[in-house]
């Protein structure tokens, strides 16, 4: 039996404002006793000296990280120094992602999370725990669900170990989801991927772009609150926390929090849940 594994995400800041209050977010969070926390990478590669400098910082303050990576627009050798510099300072977690290239000049074909993952055990073997992303309402640019699931199992065959998802909101999609992953033949744990909700606004344009649906009840009941944001984050820390109880109970292995960098109301979630401390 898999023993369930909680963890925290958050995006490399651009300001040192915003790095002295991720310093306090990951000090109060740590103290929860997550399993890890990892750091995004954006677009083409867009923070990648960001991500590196907060995973070292993180890794100095002896917590557990995972660094998000893809190929964007870096070359085999870019990305190879950087595994290598993540090996050297006791890294041993990664998330693998599709290389979205930058738009504009320059732009790319993306290379695939499957090519990364064979890259990276080329040169790393077993040294790193590979994370790949999954999508229980599907990947915008998957041709079918058929498809998707197909490429999930693509991604474990060339050596990932196992899956956060897209954040959603109808834990029926992940239950549905993990069944047809198993009758794909896909073993490996999907880890849920978990989305407070503090701004309807910029949730709903956000789930716009990635694909991930609001179900209609609930894009209703938050239109109520208009700009009422404390109302908003209350019903939102509700209606997450019975979410996450309905996954952990129909047997999800664990939980994934999109913090947004922000300490609540991912905080409180946790505490509504009653998670265990990592060992």
């Amino acid at each position: 039996m898999i023993r369930q594994r909680f963890s925290f995400e958050f995006f490399p800041p651009k300001t040192d404002e915003g790095r002295i209050k991720l310093r306090e977010t990951r000090k109060v969070l740590n103290e929860l006793g997550p399993s890890f926390f990892s750091v995004t990478y954006g677009a083409g590669g867009s923070t990648r000296d960001n991500t590196k400098n907060i995973i070292s910082e993180m890794k100095a303050e002896g917590l557990s990280v995972a660094p998000h990576l893809s190929f964007g627009s870096d070359d085999e050798e870019t990305i190879l120094a950087m595994l290598k510099s993540y090996q050297a300072e006791g890294v041993d977690r990664i998330v693998a992602l599709r290389g979205d290239a930058v738009s504009g000049a320059g732009a790319h074909k993306p290379v695939y999370a499957k090519q990364l993952v064979e890259f990276i055990r080329k040169h790393t073997g077993d040294h790193f725990h590979l994370e790949v992303a999954a999508y229980p309402e599907i990947h915008p640019d998957a041709n079918s669900y058929d498809f998707d699931i197909q490429c999930l199992k693509e991604k474990f065959a060339a050596g990932g170990n196992s899956a956060i998802t897209q954040y959603f909101y109808n834990a029926d999609a992940y239950f549905f989801f993990v069944d047809a992953c198993k009758r794909a033949g896909i073993n490996q744990p999907i880890y849920p991927g978990i989305m407070p909700i503090t701004n309807y606004q910029n949730l709903a344009r956000f789930s716009r772009n990635c694909g991930a649906d609001i179900p209609r009840w609930l894009a209703k009941k938050l239109e109520e609150f208009g700009d009422d944001t404390v109302s908003v984050t209350a019903y939102g820390v509700e209606v997450v926390t019975r979410l996450c109880e309905s996954l952990l109970a129909g047997g999800a292995p664990g939980l994934h929090f999109y913090t947004m960098n922000q300490i609540e109301p991912s905080k409180t979630i946790w505490q509504n849940l009653s998670l265990p401390r990592a060992s």
